[in-house]
């Protein structure tokens, strides 16, 4: 489940880290985001017995667990099953960091999809977009565009999320 907002005035902020990292993985695997359900575009892809689900909810961000949750159901994913990518203000830009379980670090769309799931046990790919500068609303940061000179760092980040999900760059 790759966490951001829907429509084409969030697509290269940085809250839609998660957007990029899901469109990516579908792109490397040839799963195309056509289908709709449970408020998300859903990619699916066959590796052997093995189903991929990538989703990207439309429910903006601070409602991801409204969506998560419909698709976990729908799709009968078990918990350990559970991938959640997202952008993490506490980490460097280009920086991920992989965690199962613990708080939500103040992330609203990560403690929405705790809260519906009814446990913070699932698997999180955070992606870091850095440190807002001095001075700066949180809000408004992760709103914005990463700048030219991050976008690189940003895409090798992706790049290796990819790897640990798919088994190879």
């Amino acid at each position: 489940m790759g966490l951001g907002n829907p429509g084409p005035q969030y697509a290269k902020t940085r809250h839609n880290a998660g957007f990029m990292a899901v469109e990516k993985l579908g792109g490397r695997v040839g799963a195309d985001f056509k289908r709709e359900t449970c408020s998300s575009l859903v990619a699916e892809w066959l590796s052997g017995d093995e189903k991929l689900i990538l989703a990207k909810p439309q429910t903006f961000m601070n409602l991801s667990g409204k969506a998560v949750s419909a698709l976990v159901k729908k799709f009968s994913v078990k918990l350990e099953d559970i991938v959640v990518v997202h952008d993490d203000v506490d980490i460097a830009v280009g920086k991920i960091r992989e965690k199962t379980g613990g708080g939500a670090g103040g992330h609203n769309g990560v403690s929405d999809v705790a809260q519906r799931l009814g446990t913070p046990e699932f698997k999180r790919f955070r992606l870091g977009v850095g440190r807002p500068p001095e001075g700066c609303d949180t809000a408004e940061y992760v709103l914005s565009p990463f700048e030219k000179g991050e976008r690189e760092f940003v895409e090798k980040a992706i790049d290796e999320f990819c790897g640990r999900i798919i088994g190879h760059d």
